[in-house]
């Protein structure tokens, strides 16, 4: 019996519209929690009477627990599915947040920052995993560009609001960094109901489609499934994806962004502090850099869309011109033409993100993938470890505020030459099974 045409281009804007709101939401929410202690720091230095290294150092335990916990969250994610797993995560990650606030010595806020990374583990690569089971890969830049979206508008709109609180310590007998964590924390332990009743964890659960548009979307992914697996060893366990050499190479080069991204993010409200404005100014400075970072992910992606290299392509671009941003930024001789650099620089690094998790989906699959992305994002995450101790020494070394802007430029540069090798070796790839013709 022949099925009913579906309308592809309608059903994925309905499931988008279902899902990414409430996706990206999480993903704000995390963000803020994860880029509260820029903010934090700004008081939080004086009060546990710590350097900007060994800060540095206690903010960056973080990706240590994450990177321990990451690949177990994501099987775990994948066993008991999306709704129950992703709600236990954001519950824990936010009672941890509020503790925070109560942090009385530098090892208490060591062994908080830690729990931090263990209580979150599993979220970003438990989305991405999450998203191969509803869209087929022609749309995945799309919508990682529209959960992407979470993490911008995580720093655009964490920005004001903890510059704000920072204003406003006494409250309650509180100063002014315990306002931004309690404040900050609470969100994520509100939303984990939220998620229980409203995310589904598959499309055979989803009451809102068909089951004509359930069995489109079952035959797509499933075909999608079985063409990965022809092309992979049949042999392969789940454990080996971990020592796959494809993987370890994708969390190096993820390295280089988490690197640029996470330097970028924690600095800048230093950097701008520099200039010599408010704590609230300082927060709205920094919705500048991020608000064009949005914008360019609620709109470049969605061009991006259709197999071949068109996301590499832009990877490559966009990498090379946070290069000259980022250079800019310590080398233009005013505080302005910096900050005009650093806000073009925010989007260039953002559109990398979506880009890059469409490359792990081309040989992952199943289960595996669901443990070959936790390790690529877990591996890659390391760059956030390094960025929040490599930052404060660079600043320390150097003497200068501005020069810590030198490693997220060196980051993409790595970035951007590793993209052109894999530009070239995809498009030699495609040019030998017939894809392309040879003088494309």
């Amino acid at each position: 019996m022949t099925q009913p045409a579906i309308d592809e281009s309608r059903l994925i804007n309905r499931l988008a519209l279902r899902l990414m709101p409430l996706l990206g939401l999480l993903y704000l929410v995390a963000y803020i929690d994860r880029s509260n202690i820029s903010f934090a720091k700004l008081q939080m230095l004086g009060s546990l009477g710590l350097s900007e290294v060994a800060y540095g150092l206690g903010a960056s335990l973080f990706f240590i627990g994450y990177l321990i916990f990451e690949v177990p969250s994501n099987v775990l994610l994948h066993k008991y599915g999306a709704p129950r797993w992703i709600a236990r995560i954001m519950f824990t990650w936010g009672v941890v947040t509020v503790l925070l606030a109560f942090t009385q010595s530098a090892a208490m806020f060591y062994v908080l920052r830690f729990l931090l990374g263990v209580s979150e583990a599993g979220l970003y690569p438990g989305v991405i995993y999450y998203l191969t089971l509803w869209f087929p890969s022609r749309h995945r830049v799309r919508m990682l560009g529209y959960f992407t979206l979470g993490s911008s508008l995580g720093n655009m709109v964490g920005a004001p609001i903890c510059g704000w609180l920072l204003d406003k310590g006494g409250l309650a007998g509180l100063q002014g960094w315990q306002l931004v964590f309690i404040v900050t924390g609470l969100p994520s332990i509100l939303l984990t109901f939220v998620v229980l009743f409203l995310l589904p964890a598959s499309p055979k659960q989803a009451g809102f489609l068909s089951a004509d548009e359930k069995q489109w979307l079952t035959d797509t992914l499933d075909a999608e499934r079985a063409q990965m697996k022809s092309n992979a060893a049949t042999h392969a366990s789940l454990l080996s994806v971990l020592t796959e050499p494809r993987v370890i190479g994708m969390a190096m080069y993820y390295m280089m962004l988490s690197i640029s991204v996470y330097g970028v993010s924690y600095w800048l409200p230093t950097l701008v502090k520099g200039f010599g404005v408010s704590n609230t100014t300082n927060g709205l400075l920094n919705i500048v850099p991020w608000l064009m970072a949005t914008v360019m992910l609620a709109w470049l992606p969605s061009k991006l869309r259709g197999s071949g290299n068109r996301a590499i392509v832009a990877m490559l671009v966009a990498a090379l011109l946070g290069v000259v941003c980022f250079l800019s930024a310590v080398l233009l001789p005013t505080n302005t033409l910096r900050f005009i650099a650093l806000c073009f620089g925010a989007p260039c690094m953002y559109l990398l993100i979506p880009c890059f998790w469409t490359l792990p989906s081309r040989f992952l699959f199943g289960a595996r993938a669901a443990a070959g992305i936790a390790a690529i994002n877990s591996l890659g995450n390391i760059g956030g470890f390094i960025a929040q101790n490599l930052v404060p020494w660079v600043r320390q070394t150097s003497g200068s505020v501005k020069a810590p802007m030198l490693i997220p430029a060196t980051c993409l540069l790595v970035f951007a030459v590793v993209t052109l090798l894999i530009l070239r070796r995809s498009r030699g790839a495609r040019i030998a099974q017939g894809h392309v013709p040879v003088t494309e």
